[in-house]
């Protein structure tokens, strides 16, 4: 995955969210804090949820902004969040998110390399129990 795509700052380890859509936000405030997104693109995400879920499996989440929301992105850029104890996702326990912001169509080939990634059972274990930024950004870029 293009190293520039995350931001060490992005990458939060020690979250807690209420629900679904407060992790969302979480996830969408760590692309606006880096400069990725406008706050328009929270948003966006949340929309997107509400029409399809973002849940992919083993306890991960890609929650990324509508199609609509592209003049909203910057520039390309992931974000992961953990949430230690949990979030409940649609009666899925959701315990990291990967927040995508790309122009275009740049979020296809990143969902694409996400899904490799996640769909590897040791990798997508290592990001779900990470406890320092260093293991994220080593799995990742």
């Amino acid at each position: 995955m293009r190293d520039d795509l995350l931001d060490p700052r992005a990458v939060l380890l020690h979250e807690s969210a209420a629900d679904r859509d407060a992790a969302i936000r979480r996830c969408g405030r760590a692309l606006v804090e880096i400069g990725a997104v406008a706050e328009s693109y929270v948003e966006a995400m949340l929309e997107r949820e509400r029409t399809i879920s973002t849940y992919v499996g083993e306890g991960v989440a890609i929650p990324h902004g509508t199609a609509a929301a592209k003049e909203d992105v910057e520039r390309d850029a992931i974000c992961v969040v953990r949430f230690p104890g949990g979030v409940d996702w649609d009666g899925e326990q959701v315990t990291l998110c990967v927040g995508i912001a790309a122009k275009g169509n740049g979020h296809v080939p990143l969902l694409a390399e996400l899904a490799e990634i996640l769909l590897d059972p040791d990798r997508a274990r290592t990001l779900r129990e990470a406890t320092e930024v260093s293991q994220i950004l080593k799995e990742l870029t």
